[in-house]
């Protein structure tokens, strides 16, 4: 026994059999509770008896609560969790029984097991190389993916207490640190200037693309969801709006994620004189390519006018960067360079937070905490000189 109570109610199944619907509680008024609203329910229509498995209410929260609501890569990436980290260890469990104890060794097993041998990634492979072959390769999950893998259970359960289905959502009780974010290597302005000066000597067809991403902060997919009619140079503005993302292995352009993420920024001159360029070039390929020619109205897209793959200019921009002679980040990076620099040049964090679109100030607040902007080493430049001049004295 587990220390709780237990109570029963008889009650009519949807099959017409009568039968008892048991329950638990932390407390006896817990237990009188659950058992007064069964016993209403139950004068009302028949009453399900037996608790789903974990697996079972999983799938059925993936696609009735989940799908219809967030977005097709947060969807995936549910899908992701439930399916290789959640379902293996607790899929069998039926929900009105999963414990605390449950959660917490589940937790603290997922942190010392390979995923390698756990998801058999060796296993498929033609030529062994590691676990499969006896050595192995100790993949251990990151700290942020086992935090990410209770979260998803933790949302799971809450929905399961919404529906009454459950009394307590256990997973909300175990106690989850927050990993330590590591520092992002970030350019200065000199490392901006020499790539984006590389890109045009080069003429690079995505100098455009790497000037948006740099002034103005755009995202990856928003800046390939970047059509023409949002953009208007005589006025020098951009309507950020719509993004590309790869779905299921299907190039989709759909709205933003959220509607903070919508807004209309203003041009510099430097981004305006990369689109006249780009647009010219865009129209010599739409001349040469002809019937060929797809008219998507996207700003960036092939030689043929079909929209740019994410993983297609992930590779052209590390490529552009190897070549450059600066520090080599990923493309998501581009995104914090344009925070620190606005950092560095003392804008307030309302106004960053504004130009970068940040959903909560705290976001803004976090790179501003982590990047020592040109007013913070001032200040402490002058205490040093005090505090040196005091030592002298």
């Amino acid at each position: 026994m587990d220390g709780r109570w237990r109570g029963y109610v008889w009650v009519t199944t949807p099959g017409g059999r009568r039968t008892r619907k048991y329950v638990r509680g932390d407390t006896r008024a817990d237990v009188v509770t659950q058992l007064t609203k069964i016993s209403a329910a139950s004068a009302i229509a028949p009453v399900a008896v037996g608790s789903p498995t974990v697996e079972q209410y999983f799938r059925g929260w993936l696609e009735d609560v989940v799908r219809p609501t967030l977005a097709p890569t947060t969807v995936l990436n549910y899908d992701l969790f439930i399916r290789l980290y959640i379902v293996p260890s607790l899929g069998r469990k039926h929900l009105d029984r999963l414990s605390l104890r449950d959660v917490q060794t589940w937790v603290n097993k997922l942190r010392i097991t390979c995923q390698c041998c756990a998801q058999g990634k060796d296993e498929r492979r033609e030529k062994k190389r590691c676990c499969s072959a006896g050595k192995c390769c100790q993949q251990f999950p990151k700290d942020w993916t086992v935090r990410q893998a209770w979260a998803v259970l933790r949302a799971g359960l809450a929905q399961a207490v919404r529906e009454e289905m459950i009394t307590r959502n256990v997973a909300g009780m175990v106690r989850m640190p927050v990993p330590r974010s590591e520092k992002q290597t970030v350019w200065s302005v000199d490392d901006v200037r020499t790539f984006l000066e590389a890109s045009l000597s080069s003429r690079d067809s995505f100098h455009a693309a790497y000037v948006l991403m740099l002034v103005l902060g755009l995202r990856r997919g928003e800046l390939l969801g970047l059509a023409w009619e949002d953009v208007d140079l005589e006025r020098g503005e951009a309507r950020i709006r719509w993004q590309i993302q790869r779905i299921s292995g299907q190039l989709t352009r759909r709205r933003t994620k959220t509607a903070s993420s919508e807004a209309v920024l203003p041009l510099p001159d430097i981004c305006i004189d990369a689109l006249k360029a780009h647009r010219a070039m865009t129209n010599r390929w739409k001349l040469k390519a002809g019937e060929a020619w797809h008219d998507t109205d996207l700003v960036f897209t092939t030689k043929f006018g079909l929209p740019i793959d994410p993983r297609n200019f992930n590779r052209s921009f590390k490529k552009r960067t190897e070549s450059s002679g600066v520090p080599v980040i990923p493309v998501h990076s581009t995104r914090r360079t344009c925070a620190s620099l606005l950092v560095e040049l003392g804008v307030h964090p309302r106004v960053a937070m504004a130009i970068m679109r940040h959903s909560q100030i705290s976001v803004t607040m976090n790179i501003y905490s982590q990047v020592a902007s040109s007013s913070a080493r001032e200040a402490l430049a002058n205490l040093g000189s005090r505090l040196a001049e005091g030592g002298h004295s």
